[in-house]
């Protein structure tokens, strides 16, 4: 190697040590724990359709696993890292109707995105949102019938079944794809977070929002909710 091309390695060198390698992203991992007294989950009459729809059914709003987690929940980053947007294309969101109950109960969707609603009962129904910020719809829905919906502003939209009054799912409008539902276990993961100091905000339909300060580091960042019953919103 020449002196000027030795040089000029030497210089780089120099310079990536300063500098230290571009931060990599990481996950956010955790989960919602409800700590409040246990509540007894009752059960939903049903008067119509029950040979589609059977004679009950267990209320949603709020279904807790063994260990307390809590089922469909959503969790965000109130202050997600700057320019963060969803890549193209966008993702393909699928909401079905079986049983009488929407599947799944909760969906994210980003801004812009569209929410595919299926209908796999051998019955009608009927969907019918409640927002502020989106364009209300109210359509009926037959068997086999794909109703495609597209959300343009960032909101919680609820969407029930004017057919059956139990009926209730949510949509949540995302502005960047920080965010994640959880499992039956309560659980969520947030993948590929950059390095930094966040806030993250949890909302679910029967025990309302709150928030948790995270610190992202090289091998990602945890954080939990432990939430007893709090005010019930409808959006965030």
């Amino acid at each position: 190697m020449s002196d000027p091309a030795r040089a000029l390695a030497t210089l780089l060198c120099a310079a990536c040590v300063g500098y230290g390698a571009p931060a990599r992203s990481a996950d956010i991992t955790g989960s919602v724990i409800y700590s409040g007294t246990l509540p007894q989950r009752t059960k939903v009459p049903i008067t119509i359709d029950q040979y589609i729809c059977g004679t009950d059914k267990d209320a949603e709003d709020l279904v807790l696993g063994p260990k307390r987690g809590v089922q469909n929940a959503v969790v965000w980053l109130e202050n997600a890292p700057a320019g963060a947007k969803w890549e193209a294309p966008l993702p393909k969101v699928e909401m079905d109707q079986k049983g009488c109950v929407f599947a799944p109960r909760m969906v994210v969707v980003p801004v812009g995105g569209t929410v595919e609603f299926l209908n796999s009962d051998r019955l009608l129904h009927n969907l019918h949102s409640v927002s502020k910020e989106n364009a209300t719809f109210n359509r009926t829905q037959p068997r086999g019938r794909v109703v495609p919906i597209t959300f343009t502003r960032p909101e919680i939209v609820a969407v029930t079944c004017d057919l059956h009054s139990w009926m209730k799912s949510w949509v949540v409008v995302a502005e960047h794809p920080f965010y994640a539902v959880t499992d039956a276990a309560g659980g969520f993961r947030i993948a590929n977070v950059r390095p930094g100091n966040y806030k993250l905000r949890m909302w679910q339909e029967a025990l309302g929002e709150t928030t948790r300060n995270v610190v992202v580091g090289p091998q990602g960042g945890a954080a939990t909710f432990d939430v007893k019953a709090l005010e019930p919103k409808a959006r965030p």
